[in-house]
């Protein structure tokens, strides 16, 4: 073990809470771990010891603020290096909405939340157990058995710079009950976070999901959304992330129950020496389950992608549907994708299919636009949207697919073609 995974788990053994026998087990784990290293298959691409040898200074601290979505009249709360604001949750929520902060909540007996704790999310992440062990704040979010709550729940994580910081979210959607959530990280000076959530989509429930993981610079986060799945439960899950000196995100879909479906589409922007590495594991473990998973990446200068998907297709998952497609566009000859689209498959009557294209710019498209007047700079923007438009537009939220469009515009513009 690491002098940094042996503090990590001694400050954990320090924390005594209503969640410390879910701590304990993972504390466990996480004792027995080693640090990851290029043998280890699921870090063989990312340059995991800048973490352990960032030296973190408040110095640089900085104050960034959470700016509301213009449009979306959304429920925003605001978690800042790995605590809780109180003073951005609601007076009142809707009825059948119920929000509490994670080190609070004892006193609510939320058995659920002390029994879910842990268990979407899968034991093998090494990080999980730090954010399992150290994360003593975030939110629980429990929506009542056929509630159906209009506007969405805007969780901003904002990590400031010098800053540690572990948070965790906790959902519940309960029977036929509907909820949109977004899970929203910013940061770009030098930090280390860890942020998860786990949810569980009940019977005949949808969740509408985005996280939006927009750290960049020297910011350096690990985390996940991880999902269960009830029968008949519809979850649409859509990721846009940045990369930045060290940013990884696990993306795990469990199909518990019989008729779920899942919709995954992830879009990544990578320049300067950025990196951003995407796990995605999607488990049927019962029948006539539908996923699709749809990821596209732009790639420019020295960045560094890495995308791992997975579908296991369990031998009970008769009749099931699951597609999963990688597309990759390098904008230059230095940058670098690793990509590894994977099907497992144990049942006889499925359909699946899967596959990954990595290519560069067309060069007779920018000609042909730039010989239409149109400058360079706009001539790559436009053909960058052109590859990672249609994801946007499948967005169920017109409203945060407009506020995104003029972010990707600015990345893209960055973006040079070398």
């Amino acid at each position: 073990m690491t002098n940094w995974l042996s503090s990590a788990a001694q400050r954990g053994e320090a924390i005594h809470d209503w969640l410390a026998p879910r701590r304990q087990a993972s504390l466990r784990l996480l004792q027995e771990s080693q640090w990851p290293t290029r043998k280890t298959e699921a870090w063989k691409y990312v340059p995991i010891n800048v973490w352990e040898r960032a030296e973190l200074s408040t110095a640089v601290a900085s104050n960034i603020e959470a700016e509301p979505i213009e449009g979306l009249n959304s429920f925003d709360i605001v978690i800042r290096d790995g605590q809780l604001q109180a003073d951005t949750l609601a007076a009142a929520w809707p009825e059948g909405l119920q929000v509490l902060p994670l080190a609070s909540a004892e006193a609510a007996r939320l058995d659920w939340a002390q029994a879910t704790f842990a268990q979407v999310k899968p034991e093998r992440h090494l990080f999980g157990l730090v954010n399992d062990v150290l994360a003593t704040d975030g939110l629980i979010i429990d929506v009542a058995d056929g509630a159906r709550i209009e506007r969405p729940l805007r969780i901003v994580n904002i990590v400031n710079g010098g800053s540690e910081a572990h948070a965790r979210v906790l959902v519940r959607v309960g029977s036929g009950a509907k909820v949109s959530i977004v899970e929203h990280y910013v940061g770009n000076q030098l930090s280390q976070s860890t942020g998860f959530a786990e949810y569980s989509i009940g019977t005949d429930a949808e969740l509408e999901h985005y996280r939006f993981a927009l750290q960049s610079g020297e910011a350096m986060h690990i985390g996940g959304s991880h999902f269960d799945l009830a029968e008949r439960a519809t979850l649409t899950s859509n990721l846009v992330a940045f990369g930045s000196r060290l940013s990884r995100v696990d993306m795990d879909i469990n199909h518990k129950g019989e008729g779920a479906k899942a919709l995954l589409n992830a879009i990544y922007l990578l320049d300067g020496k950025e990196l951003f590495d995407l796990h995605s594991n999607i488990e049927h473990a019962v029948a006539n389950g539908t996923s699709e998973e749809n990821v596209r990446g732009i790639v420019a200068d020295n960045s560094r992608a890495v995308f791992n998907g997975r579908i296991h297709i369990h031998r009970h998952a008769q009749k099931t549907l699951a597609e999963l497609n990688n597309r990759n566009l390098l904008l230059s000859d230095r940058a670098e994708i690793n990509t590894k689209p994977e099907l497992e498959i144990y049942a006889d009557d499925v359909r699946c299919a899967h596959g990954a294209t990595v290519a560069e710019i067309d060069k007779k498209a920018m000609y042909y636009l730039q010989s239409r007047g149109i400058e360079r700079e706009q001539a790559q923007i436009m053909l960058n949207f052109g590859f990672i438009n249609e994801l946007v537009d499948d967005m169920p939220n017109a409203v945060l697919a407009e506020w995104l469009r003029p972010q990707l515009r600015q990345r893209f513009a960055a973006m040079e073609v070398k």
